[in-house]
């Protein structure tokens, strides 16, 4: 005999799946479950005359150190190479940002500040648990359906502890509203855009932006177009909102960085499907 209450549990799981599943559309059922861009107040402090600026020559090196060009488009991380010493300085970086009085900087010194601290942040919880696949191996995130190392609280400014997702989703995203974020935030994946070998910096993050925009767009990871099908990132669904909300604001977003060629396919596409490649932007796999 089968408990009512279980079948019945069973049953409005079901039904809430499959609602799920017809509305996620463009990006599937993952795009249901993407962080959202909500204001962490907090950090909207900033001054606008400020001429302080961030040292970053730390990660610097570490970039330069480490990041390679590959042939195939993708910068890749030794991250087998990296001896005590470099896994030293890039805490030594890191800790150095925990010491920034954030609210003193302009805008553009602060843009630059988390984008830099994001990726060290991203490549030194990879280091701590190298080797490993893909970065959703590393479940270090509190909560029964989180995966990832993103939700956890890997360090703390100004006495607030902060995670991955809340330098993001809580600041970057909902504080500049700038899909070009997206270009620089690194997930140490061969799909996401690629890990500079420069820093950000205030006064070239603007152009480091479009930079990295073009690039990505025009690469085969941003776009992928062959007759009439054209196959984009699921960055692209993930964060629909910020891309102009809907596949014609996608597009509008696209055509902007989008050579020739490639803003003809997107005007004749008649079929627009996603994808990604989760794999480690590891050089070892090269």
């Amino acid at each position: 005999m089968f408990d009512s209450k279980i079948i019945r549990s069973v049953i409005r799981t079901a039904i809430i799946l499959a609602f799920a599943l017809s509305v996620a559309g463009f990006g599937g059922i993952e795009t249901l479950f993407t962080p959202k861009a909500e204001l962490w107040e907090r950090w909207t402090a900033h001054q606008p005359g400020s001429n302080a600026k961030i040292d970053h020559s730390t990660w610097d090196w570490f970039l330069k150190s480490y990041v390679s060009v590959n042939d195939d488009g993708v910068n890749r991380v030794a991250y087998s190479d990296v001896d005590q010493a470099g896994h030293d300085r890039l805490d030594d970086y890191i800790r150095s940002m925990t010491e920034v009085t954030v609210d003193t900087l302009s805008r553009d010194e602060q843009l630059a500040y988390w984008i830099n601290l994001y990726n060290a942040l991203t490549v030194r919880v990879v280091l701590r648990h190298y080797p490993v696949e893909t970065i959703r191996d590393i479940n270090i995130s509190p909560g029964l359906f989180s995966n990832g190392p993103w939700d956890n609280k890997l360090i703390e400014i100004d006495g607030e502890p902060i995670s991955l997702n809340d330098i993001e989703h809580r600041i970057l995203r909902p504080i500049w509203r700038d899909p070009r974020i997206h270009y620089a935030v690194n997930c140490a994946a061969i799909s996401c855009p690629n890990l500079q070998r420069d820093t950000y910096t205030g006064d070239a993050a603007n152009q480091m932006l479009e930079d990295a925009a073009f690039a990505y767009v025009n690469d085969k990871r941003g776009i992928s177009a062959q007759n009439n099908r054209v196959v984009v990132s699921s960055i692209y669904a993930w964060f629909i909102d910020d891309f102009g909300g809907n596949v014609a604001g996608l597009i509008v977003h696209l055509k902007r960085y989008a050579k020739p060629s490639l803003a003809s396919a997107l005007d004749n596409a008649v079929e627009l499907q996603n994808a990604y490649d989760w794999a480690l932007n590891d050089d070892a796999r090269n």
